[in-house]
């Protein structure tokens, strides 16, 4: 009896061990199976991001730095006002020119017109002559005109019957008077005369001819232009 038992339990411990390992192994192939790709390798794809994709930057390449116009401002500025003050220089040259230019034609004609008066005079109506004279004047030569015709030339005149005849000399073939402006500025000008003084008087047998040069300085007044200074040279 005991044998049997034995057998009987050793008969039905084999199949189950059996299947045990049969089972170990199933599980063991199900897991190489697992691990294992069963068909050829494909080349796997890139992944996708998660996020959207970037987009390509719309920026242009970095340059050069630029100038802020903000700096440029002042020196835009300062440009405009040196391009005023250069174009106000101009105009005031051109103005200054031009009154130049005017005042050597006035000057002229003044001085023309003056010599004659003051280097002429007749002892029989001197104060009318002086006075005329003084007209053309202004300071200082008024003061001086005045002291030498009182105190010198009208002494004279009376005693010797003395009469002077002053004209501006003229080219024989009758052109202009022979008379230029040496300098001038819009308020002053200088005059170069040629006088012809005739003279006659009892101190001499008959009448008396001298050419005088003459340098008259004119300065424009309020009345006009006026001689300041006269030279004999």
């Amino acid at each position: 009896m005991a044998n049997q038992t034995l057998r009987s339990r050793g008969g039905t411990g084999a199949p189950r061990q059996r299947s045990v390992a049969a089972a170990a192994r199933a599980a063991a192939k199900r897991a190489e199976r697992t691990r294992r790709p069963t068909g050829p390798t494909e080349p796997t794809e890139p992944t996708e991001s998660a996020g959207p994709a970037e987009e390509p930057s719309l920026r242009p390449a970095a340059g050069p730095a630029r100038r802020r116009p903000g700096l440029l401002t002042p020196a835009l500025v300062v440009l405009t006002l040196l391009g005023l003050a250069a174009t106000a220089a101009l105009g005031l040259q051109h103005r200054e020119a031009e009154r130049t230019a005017e005042a050597r034609t006035a000057a002229l004609a003044a001085a023309r017109k003056a010599a004659p008066v003051i280097l002429s005079y007749d002892y029989r109506h001197l104060d009318r002559d002086f006075r005329a004279a003084r007209s053309h004047l202004t300071a200082p030569f008024l003061g001086q005109y005045r002291k030498t015709t009182t105190s010198v030339v009208a002494p004279t005149a009376k005693k010797y019957r003395g009469v002077v005849k002053a004209t501006v000399a003229r080219p024989a073939d009758g052109g202009a008077p022979a008379a230029s402006v040496v300098s001038a500025t819009p308020d002053r000008a200088v005059v170069l005369l040629f006088m012809n003084q005739a003279t006659t008087s009892t101190q001499v047998s008959g009448p008396r001819l001298d050419l005088n040069r003459v340098r008259m300085t004119l300065v424009r007044t309020p009345q006009g232009w006026k001689v300041r200074a006269v030279d004999a040279l």
